[in-house]
């Protein structure tokens, strides 16, 4: 939920970016609009607004929240070359295995910091919700001492008008003192409340003219407007942009009302309209869940300004006026994936997994105090093995692993080659003594050293790394963390699944890549090989504020007649590191028959 709040904050600056594109939109198409369009327009605006709370993802649009992410709040990350991390660690007691190394990064945004955004967005909410409370109190009130209405004139009236708007239902009108303008509230429980003075000083054309009015709202279900504008204003009560958004709905709103009036009125009663209006009109109701006849002096104004230019629309002008509400309405829709929190930090992979032979297993006593999962693909038998789906579709930082693909960029754009893959020391003091010297890509690839790969990601330049991502389709594809720090615990991000698949596309040299190439980012990662077994791998940490939270093992084997692929990843507050990802996967493969060494 913290997460949550830092994303929800972020998606408040693109928010308040779309209603002024929104705004913007209206008014250019102003003339062409109907008043009723216009209104009914906001109904998508407010799903909009209410899009970050519900579970909607699209794979068409970037995650602009990522970038945001990274440049204004959330955890933009460093990496602190001052700290030793993790030793020199190794498996099977071998010193030419696979050694792991890894360096922290720093978080600049601590979770105290979102858990306290998350307390004031709660306590903001509260507060609202007290002031609707009491609102709603007053009403309950008005309710109780309001009466039926009694006088026989405006009764009679109340019936021709339900007549004229073809209303059947018979919707209860009351009187009250406690009202200076008539008002409409309730959605099921539909009740109209008419002030005294206004009955005891009636004229009975202007009673129509309000009655006419207060029933158009019934008929075109404002009372349900006003509790989605209520509950937008509750989420939202921090985002000024938002209240005014909600200020210009109400005043659409009652345009919309106003020009529905005026249809069934004759052309020479638009003044007389008019002036009701000025007469009524003192003061908005102070209920959220009513809608009434008034409305500011500046809101007055653009309705006597609206009564007088009405004109009927033409078929001519209603037909444009169609073509340009889809076109706004298309435009709004088009905004929903970029304002999705649940898409923000929710990062699964929709893996498509109708069509494969799964396997989901119970390996937890391999994992013991690890959340993580485990899949494996045997390619004999075609099948997949999965231990926890869930976690094994989720999206998470690659770490080292990633190293696999950044070396094939390199070798794709001669930076390295295969018969020369030296790059030269930059002579900085890095933690770790294999990495205080001139690499190769075998070398940089048994000592981790991120030096060797981030020089060759200064040299490809992020453009050429974004389109090689989205030529394998690398996970979320997202390099928005920055050109040193993208795969370390930052936007880039990869499901355990994912791994899987591409591991069998670069086996298979089915990725479009020199051969050349492949094979040698094949030898970097070949681990073992014993008798006619070759076990190739990639490790990988990642460590936040000194605490390793992030391991992972990746990779494949090959006999002459099978390969099976496999991901292992793990996740804690510590300890998580990828040379416990690989000791659990070895564990898992060796009882499983298909590695024993």
């Amino acid at each position: 939920m913290a997460e949550f709040i830092t994303h929800f904050l972020l998606c408040n600056i693109v928010i308040s970016i779309i209603i002024g594109i929104f705004l913007v939109s209206k008014w250019i198409f102003k003339n062409t609009l109907t008043s009723r369009m216009q209104y009914n327009l906001w109904y998508f605006l407010l799903v909009l607004l209410l899009t970050p709370f519900f579970p909607v993802q699209s794979k068409q649009f970037p995650d602009l929240f990522s970038w945001l992410n990274h440049v204004i709040i959330s955890p933009a990350f460093q990496t602190d070359q001052n700290k030793t991390v993790v030793s020199p660690a190794t498996l099977s007691n071998s010193s030419d295995w696979m050694n792991e190394f890894t360096i922290s990064v720093n978080s600049s945004t601590p979770a105290i910091i979102r858990s306290i955004l998350l307390c004031v967005w709660i306590a903001g909410m509260f507060v609202m919700l007290v002031l609707v409370l009491k609102s709603s109190l007053q009403l309950r009130s008005l309710k109780r001492s309001a009466l039926p209405l009694q006088n026989t004139t405006i009764c009679k009236l109340y019936k021709q008008c339900l007549f004229e708007m073809k209303i059947t239902r018979n919707i209860p009108i009351y009187s009250t003192a406690f009202l200076k303008t008539p008002i409409i509230t309730g959605i099921f429980k539909t009740r109209i409340y008419m002030p005294i003075h206004l009955i005891s000083d009636h004229q009975e054309t202007d009673v129509r003219y309000i009655l006419l009015h207060e029933l158009q709202h019934y008929k075109h279900k404002d009372s349900l407007a006003n509790y989605l504008m209520f509950l937008t204003a509750i989420l939202y009560w921090f985002n000024p942009i938002v209240w005014y958004a909600l200020k210009e709905m109400r005043n659409d709103r009652e345009i919309a009302c106003d020009t529905s009036v005026l249809k069934m009125l004759d052309e020479c009663d638009y003044e007389k309209y008019g002036n009701t209006l000025i007469n009524f009109a003192e003061k908005i109701s102070s209920f959220p869940f009513a809608a009434g006849l008034g409305g500011n002096i500046k809101q007055i104004k653009r309705r006597i300004i609206s009564i007088a230019s009405y004109k009927n629309p033409s078929f001519h002008k209603k037909a444009i006026g169609i073509i340009a509400f889809m076109l706004i309405t298309a435009e709004i829709i088009s905004f929903t994936p970029f304002i999705s929190s649940y898409a923000a930090i929710n990062d699964q992979y929709n893996w498509n997994y109708s069509s494969e032979n799964i396997t989901q297993t119970d390996l937890s006593s391999y994992f013991k105090n690890y959340e993580g999962s485990f899949v494996l693909f045997n390619s004999n038998r075609d099948s997949w093995t999965v231990y926890d789906m869930e976690h094994a579709t989720h999206r998470i930082s690659p770490d080292s692993t990633y190293k696999i693909y950044d070396a094939l960029w390199g070798l794709e754009e001669n930076i390295i080659t295969p018969q020369n893959s030296l790059l030269i020391w930059d002579g900085k003091d890095y933690p770790f003594e294999a990495w205080n010297t001139d690499l190769t890509l075998d070398s940089a690839m048994a000592a981790s050293a991120n030096w060797y790969f981030q020089t060759i990601d200064e040299r490809l330049s992020l453009t050429r790394i974004q389109n090689y991502l989205n030529k394998i389709e690398y996970g979320n594809k997202n390099i928005m963390g920055g050109l040193s720090s993208y795969w370390l615990e930052s936007t880039l991000k990869i499901s355990p699944v994912e791994q899987v698949e591409l591991l069998k596309k670069l086996q298979a040299n089915n990725l479009e890549f020199h051969s050349n190439n492949l094979q040698a980012v094949k030898n970097s990662i070949l681990l073992s090989s014993v008798n006619d077994k070759k076990l190739y791998g990639k490790t990988g940490t990642g460590r936040i504020d000194d605490k390793d939270v992030n391991g992972w093992f990746v990779g494949y084997i090959e006999t002459t007649d099978n390969t099976c692929f496999f991901a292992t990843n793990i996740s804690a507050n510590s300890d998580a590191t990828g040379n416990s990802a690989a000791q659990i996967t070895m564990s898992i493969l060796s009882d499983m028959n298909i590695w024993r060494q």
